[in-house]
């Protein structure tokens, strides 16, 4: 089970207030840390970070967090999958958390359009995994780590940070993957948490949901315990 780290000493805003009566947009804050216990209690509260200007020269000043107006999340039932990509499926095996620091070097893979993923963010997430809260689900063929997603699971939330492939589909089949994990006794109440609807991830069966519905979801899904896999 998850180690719970020290709390945080930072305070988050209140996203649950609408823009349109004077909440924030989708960026919601700047600065604060990546320590275990800043990260869960943003996840828990809606947010997630980026890395924001290089050039900052205040530590932490560099490090903006958000809250998207309209989420992306996938349903558990409402994963598209082709025919191509189930026959990807058949010829890849589907790990978890046997590769996360692979994982998450591969997404970070500075040559990749929109990298966003520095070695800041490269250490929190993997001392967030030695405690037990951010996990990798990879997509395996001939021996070869050939794709695969990260992400943090609290309660009944997999917030997903990214993805990556080195065959066609890969990613894919790992995303497959984790919607099989999350499917248990709890799925009604588990949330997908993908962040922004991209084309891509929309084409996949992500939808768009208003940042009020997501924090429903959040909160329904907070009593809920791992799926089996993460414990």
């Amino acid at each position: 089970m998850p180690t719970e780290p020290p709390a945080t000493g930072w305070v988050f805003p209140d996203v649950s207030v609408p823009p349109e009566a004077g909440g924030p947009d989708d960026l919601v804050g700047a600065g604060a840390d990546l320590e275990p216990g800043t990260l869960l209690a943003a996840y828990r509260r809606g947010l997630f970070p980026m890395p924001g200007d290089p050039r900052a020269s205040r530590r932490g000043a560099g490090l903006l967090w958000w809250s998207p107006v309209e989420r992306g999340v996938l349903p558990l039932d409402g994963l598209r999958v082709s025919r191509s990509l189930r026959q990807s499926v058949r010829r890849m095996e589907v790990r978890v958390d046997t590769a996360f620091e692979a994982v998450i070097e591969a997404c970070a893979d500075p040559g990749r359009d929109g990298g966003w993923i520095d070695a800041e963010i490269r250490a929190a997430y993997t001392r967030l995994h030695a405690l037990g809260w951010a996990h990798s689900v990879e997509a395996w063929q001939g021996g070869d780590l050939v794709g695969g997603l990260y992400g943090v699971a609290v309660g009944g939330l997999f917030a997903g940070e990214s993805m990556f492939h080195r065959r066609t589909d890969a990613s894919k089949v790992a995303l497959v993957g984790l919607v099989d994990l999350l499917r248990d006794e709890h799925a009604d109440r588990r949330v997908i948490d993908v962040q922004w609807p991209t084309e891509h991830l929309t084409s996949l069966g992500v939808v768009a949901v208003p940042r009020s519905t997501y924090l429903q979801l959040l909160g329904r899904s907070a009593a809920v315990p791992l799926p089996r896999a993460f414990r």
